[in-house]
């Protein structure tokens, strides 16, 4: 079983990689290696029993539909290529605030019950990203900032946990939500504000 849960580990880290490059290019690719992804690491967190993480990347095979979706229907405004951002409405801002402090606290609680090996990093890293894949769906520029911190945070659990490929993809994930802010920030366009 050891050797199976490794090269699920293995293929997550090598999609993971092919997803981040995908991520800051803005390809609509991205997201249909994000199902592949995110199936491989729901695995690996639940043979670990780190359940917040494993139903996050539940979470993110979902969203992975829902970004191609709107990232086609971006494409099809700014131009096929090109770098789409959206401004975040107050009001999306406000909701994502009240999301993460009140979502933290009742899964740290969850967490804590379920016998998670780190409840309170577990709670907040999975919070911030389930906010950063919406606002990736988005193309909020800002995303990049959740993703930073969220990825500091899992990639100390897997450490702790002794998932060591885990950690190094969640290193190479810090690394490029670093690149890609800036990429995005000089390159992106912003979408026309909709009425």
């Amino acid at each position: 079983m050891d050797s199976i849960i490794q090269a699920i580990e293995v293929f997550a880290m090598v999609t993971g990689v092919v997803y981040l490059v995908l991520e800051i290019l803005q390809k609509n690719s991205m997201w249909v290696v994000g199902i592949l992804t995110s199936a491989a690491c729901a695995f690996e967190f639940a043979v670990t029993h780190v359940w917040a993480s494993m139903g996050l990347n539940l979470y993110y095979v979902v969203m992975s539909v829902i970004g191609l979706i709107q990232w086609r229907k971006a494409s099809e405004v700014i131009g096929e290529g090109e770098i789409h951002l959206a401004r975040i409405p107050k009001a999306v801002a406000v909701w994502s605030a009240g999301l993460f402090v009140v979502g933290s606290l009742v899964l740290m609680q969850v967490l804590r019950i379920s016998g998670d090996p780190a409840p309170s990093l577990d709670a907040v890293a999975v919070t911030l990203s389930v906010i950063a894949t919406w606002w990736l769906a988005q193309s909020y520029l800002q995303q990049w900032l959740l993703w930073i911190v969220a990825d500091i945070f899992t990639t100390t659990i897997c450490i702790t946990t002794g998932q060591y490929w885990m950690a190094a993809l969640y290193l190479a994930y810090i690394a490029s939500a670093v690149y890609g802010y800036f990429h995005w920030k000089r390159k992106g366009k912003y979408l026309p504000l909709q009425d």
